[in-house]
């Protein structure tokens, strides 16, 4: 249905009733700049998309909204936080470890924090538990190529002690601007301190894996780190079982394009 047009009346009322019911105050309108209709008309929508935003930040923004991204590109927005020095994480780090893979991925997958290895190079998932990873896409026949990798921090904390929650806080709109520029269909997190930051909880990982989450409108698994599987084989059941239950889905939407 064409949606019928709104006059300049209606536009002026829809914009101070909102603005009144938000306890918003004047608006204010520079009275010695002559307004045309087309100029009235830009003013008016500036000031009813002001209220939108000041709306969303008062109560919330719909969740089923998707994030957009800030930037134009994934390469833009590395150039810009390369040089990053939101925490202390910046005066030891050797490499900011951005992230790797097809910035179309439908899938992405979140660690915690860089390692020793991956500091170094600068690319996530590198050492042992990256060569692990790579065997586990490997076996679920997939590959670094199809996929993104990144982590929620970008600097290695010393000695891989777990993220501080102001180093995660500085740090997770970078994560963000990255899903938003990626747009995956799917996330993976790897292991508990990941699940945890990304879905705001202090769950055990047991409970948060063998079922769908989401995050930022996107279906999410939670498994365990690969690191994990290096100390505690025992794991390796669970984490094929999740890693089959993901690949399930993700051919499923694979077919429907």
């Amino acid at each position: 249905m064409e949606e019928t047009p709104v006059s300049l009346h209606e536009m002026l009322r829809r914009a101070l009733t909102a603005q009144v019911e938000l306890g918003m105050g004047e608006m204010i309108v520079d009275g010695d700049r002559p307004f045309s209709e087309r100029s009235l008309v830009d003013e008016l929508e500036t000031c009813v998309k002001k209220i939108s935003h000041t709306a969303d930040d008062m109560f919330g923004a719909d969740e089923n909204v998707q994030r957009v991204a800030q930037y134009d590109s994934v390469d833009a927005h590395f150039q810009a936080v390369r040089d990053c020095r939101l925490c202390s994480l910046a005066e030891t780090r050797t490499n900011l470890v951005y992230g790797v893979g097809n910035t179309s991925a439908d899938l992405m997958f979140i660690g915690e924090a860089p390692g020793r290895d991956e500091d170094l190079k600068g690319e996530p998932f590198v050492g042992r538990a990256g060569q692990l990873l790579d065997r586990i896409l490997v076996a679920i026949k997939l590959s670094r190529e199809e996929i993104y990798i990144a982590n929620i921090l970008k600097c290695r904390p010393p000695g891989n002690r777990d993220p501080l929650p102001d180093e995660a806080a500085n740090c997770l709109p970078h994560l963000l601007e990255q899903i938003a520029l990626i747009k995956p269909k799917l996330i993976c997190a790897l292991g508990r301190i990941a699940a945890q930051i990304l879905l705001q909880t202090s769950s055990p990982l047991g409970k948060m894996r063998g079922q769908w989450h989401e995050f930022e409108g996107v279906p999410m698994m939670v498994t365990y780190h690969p690191a994990a599987l290096l100390r505690f084989p025992a794991y390796k059941k669970d984490t094929w079982a999740d890693m089959q239950e993901l690949k399930k889905r993700y051919d499923k939407f694979v077919a429907s394009r």
